[in-house]
């Protein structure tokens, strides 16, 4: 097993941002970097690792408003997320002072992804479902490798993401978890964007907002 991570939570509204990387290369990317950069490039030099790559699940500000920095002081490609979230990333700067946020950078992503594409990391390979409902452009990235799945704010421990955001729709949500990620496998951990991990299984069993699914 080369593919390893580990979970920072950054930003006010302790958003799980994860440090991902190939065991074999030391190349690293970090998904939804939201804030708090110095503590996340600490954390990627702690392990000796090369930073690659910003891959991003969507563009709320808590997992996006790091990302232009970022990019742009490291010369970094920004991956993701689905092109139908454009209009979140030009709505950075407004949201970083609506929700108190030191003030966001906009960009514009090097590659957008779409449902089937897949990103790779040094010798790992990570597949990408586009999973809309909490915003139109939301994506996750499914490392099968290590029966793992970061989902961002598409399923949550015991709940599930918001749907009253511009764009948001419950029912494309439900759709998104149970046509995209539960075929990935019940023994398939996934990391949230909020919050512990679970797995599929658990949350098909007991999660309130998805029983019967």
């Amino acid at each position: 097993m080369t593919l390893r991570y580990q979970t920072l939570p950054v930003t006010p509204f302790q958003q799980n941002c994860s440090l991902l990387w190939c065991d074999e290369t030391n190349e690293a990317a970090l998904i939804d970097p939201g804030g708090e950069l110095p503590r996340l490039l600490a954390a990627v030099a702690e392990r000796g690792l090369t930073l690659k790559a910003i891959w991003l699940t969507h563009a709320h500000i808590d997992h996006a408003g790091g990302a232009g920095q970022l990019a742009r002081e490291h010369s970094l490609p920004i991956v993701g997320p689905h092109p139908g979230d454009q209009f979140w990333i030009d709505g950075l700067p407004q949201q970083s002072a609506m929700f108190g946020f030191p003030a966001a950078e906009g960009f514009k992503p090097t590659r957008w992804l779409a449902d089937g594409d897949t990103v790779t990391l040094g010798r790992e390979t990570l597949q990408v479902r586009h999973c809309p409902g909490h915003t139109p452009g939301h994506v996750v990235f499914h490392a099968p490798q290590i029966q793992r799945c970061f989902v961002g704010d598409v399923l949550f421990a015991g709940s599930i993401g918001r749907t009253d955001f511009p764009g948001g729709d419950h029912a494309t949500l439900i759709a998104s978890i149970t046509q995209r990620l539960w075929p990935m496998g019940d023994e398939t951990v996934f990391i949230p964007g909020h919050g512990p991990e679970s797995s599929f299984g658990r949350e098909r069993r007991s999660n309130p907002h998805v029983l019967g699914t």
